[in-house]
């Protein structure tokens, strides 16, 4: 057995939160990484998968300029590092090879896209690897993108840091036998693997159990490197890790925050570091949802966030997500009551909007709703009013917030959560219209869920108890309730779940016990609703699968089952 003064490394896995397309700003991540690693004592750091891009870059790896630009901020970076005599930093970024005729397969005649992991040393590029596995699944395309190190012929990349043999796999990778086995042939005594993993409920734990299995198949530990922070639609929630080489966890990063862990690694397969516990469900969710918010308004340079504040359990929630993620100064709120509003809605919005300290306005709508009734009333004579008239309210709020998001160039945030998107119950250009969906993926029930959540907090309760508790309604007529129109929300979700989410059929689903006209209703409504999600702002994931990068159906279609 081995004892405290065999030769050992400290490595740091370095939790950055990059951003898309900023080269330079993410080199400087990485460096102050680097450089606080350093000090600390570590040889080795480890970045997260396309660290040096952000991910996913998606059709910018498409443009040359961004391939050269990459080439020379990598290069740049290696410079920068050169005053650290005896660190190695692993970085991840894009990279464009025209290999030599022998080493590529007939299909690569022209230079090909490599999804890479590279060693910088000494002030230069001290080796590279080509991820093998390229995921094209849910939100993944890489395939669109990158070739397999596989196809080019590229081997393996070991390498030494301090006397301990390092060998490097990019995210799917250590999701396979091969690329591991490989690697560790090469005389691999540890493996890094960088990861950019989008983030859905629980995942940590999914990757910690299949890197476990993959330390005790080549008895090696495993030092995993992932990313924190929002891009678009996806959240990436850190949470980075190292097991040993028996797969017991030795170390975990906090969750959803940019952070540094220096970890010290011995030859015998033994790990030691700091264990950050993994969040609850609602906790993650929350996180998520913040994270998603903070960082599409501040990397897209957004002043702040409007809010139609409806008195409602819906836009409550996105409001609280909203001062969670930018504070009350930056978010606003809108009370835009019709005719239909329940005195009970203007008083619960007004005290939450008071309780958190944000700027609340009040634009009624009623006199806007009369001149648009007036106008159309010689086209509609003989009708009886519909779902028409309710459409108009919602898309004169729409306009109303979308007016103000102009003059001040604050985004809205829109208020629609899963289940309405799913059965279409939803307007398009009314409550639909802002810039981004921040619970797009979170079904009615986990809404009440994170809202009686938040209200545990420190601090004390955000949402008012009634909003919670009273019976959900859009108010766009008299007496109406969201069960006029739709089951259930506890049936409503565990049909969409099965549906949606694990792709069961009609007759599986009510085989599960729920009832067969229950099940028709919402299936057909999902289906047909799916021109509306086309045009719906892009939200925050949360689950395995959500309505946009992970759900591509199309809009005309005549399957049923």
């Amino acid at each position: 057995m081995a004892g405290p003064k065999d030769p050992m490394l400290k490595v740091a896995l370095a939790q950055i939160n990059a951003t898309v397309g900023d080269l330079e700003g993410n080199s400087q991540l990485i460096e102050v990484a680097a450089r606080e690693a350093y000090a600390k004592g570590a040889r080795l750091v480890v970045s997260p998968e396309l660290s040096l891009t952000g991910y996913p870059p998606e059709d910018l790896l498409l443009r040359p300029a961004f391939m050269r630009a990459c080439d020379d901020a990598l290069q740049g970076l290696a410079r920068r590092l050169e005053d650290l005599p005896g660190l190695s930093v692993l970085v991840g970024h894009p990279v464009a090879v025209q290999l030599p005729a022998d080493q590529r397969s007939k299909s690569l005649a022209a230079p090909a896209c490599f999804n890479a992991a590279s060693v910088l040393a000494c002030g230069a590029v001290a080796g590279t690897y080509f991820k093998r596995e390229l995921p094209n699944y849910r939100v993944f395309d890489e395939r669109r993108y990158f070739t397999s190190g596989r196809e080019a012929g590229a081997g393996p990349l070991v390498f030494d840091v301090q006397g301990l043999r390092v060998g490097v796999l990019i995210c799917e990778d250590a999701w396979f036998d091969e690329p591991a086995e490989v690697s560790c042939a090469a005389g691999a005594q540890v493996l890094c693997v960088i990861n950019a993993s989008p983030f859905h409920l629980d995942k940590a734990y999914e990757r910690e159990d299949r890197m476990a299995q993959r330390a005790r198949a080549c008895g090696v530990p495993v030092l995993y490197a992932h990313l924190a922070g929002g891009q678009d639609e996806v959240v990436f929630d850190g949470a980075s890790f190292a097991v040993d080489a028996q797969g017991t966890v030795r170390a975990r990063l906090a969750s959803f925050e940019a952070c540094l862990s220096v970890l010290t690694v011995w030859p015998d397969g033994r790990v030691e570091g700091h264990i950050t516990a993994v969040p609850s469900v609602e906790q993650q969710a929350w996180s998520a949802l913040v994270t998603g918010v903070r960082d599409y308004v501040n990397k897209n340079g957004f002043p702040g966030a409007i809010i139609g504040l409806s008195g409602g359990i819906d836009s409550a929630l996105v409001l609280a997500v909203a001062v969670d993620a930018l504070g009350a100064g930056r978010v606003r709120t809108v009370m835009m009551p019709s005719p239909y509003t329940a005195d009970i809605s203007w008083i619960d919005a007004r005290e939450m909007a008071d309780g958190l300290g944000v700027r609340h306005d009040e634009i009624p709508i009623a006199p806007v709703f009369e001149v648009f009734k007036a106008g159309l009333a010689p086209f509609f004579a003989g009708l009886a009013e519909d779902a028409t008239e309710e459409n108009i309210q919602a898309r004169i709020r729409g306009t109303l917030l979308m007016a103000l998001s102009n003059k001040t160039g604050a985004i809205v945030l829109t208020t629609g959560n899963k289940s309405e998107m799913a059965t279409g119950y939803c307007t398009l250009y009314g409550d639909m219209a802002g810039g981004f969906a921040v619970i797009k993926d979170v079904a009615k029930t986990l809404v009440y869920r994170l809202a009686r959540w938040r209200n545990q907090q420190p601090g004390g309760t955000v949402i008012p108890e009634r909003i919670i508790t009273r019976a959900p309604s859009a108010e766009l007529r008299p007496d109406q309730t969201d069960q006029d129109s739709l089951p259930p929300y506890d049936v409503l979700d565990g049909i969409l779940a099965l549906y949606m989410e694990e792709d069961r059929s009609v007759q599986e689903i009510i085989d599960q016990g729920y009832a067969p006209a229950d099940v028709e209703r919402v299936t057909r409504l999902i289906k047909i609703n799916e021109y509306k999600r086309r045009q719906a702002p892009v939200g925050i994931r949360v689950t395995h699968r959500a309505f946009g990068r992970d759900w591509r159906y199309p809009i005309t279609s005549r399957f049923r089952a």
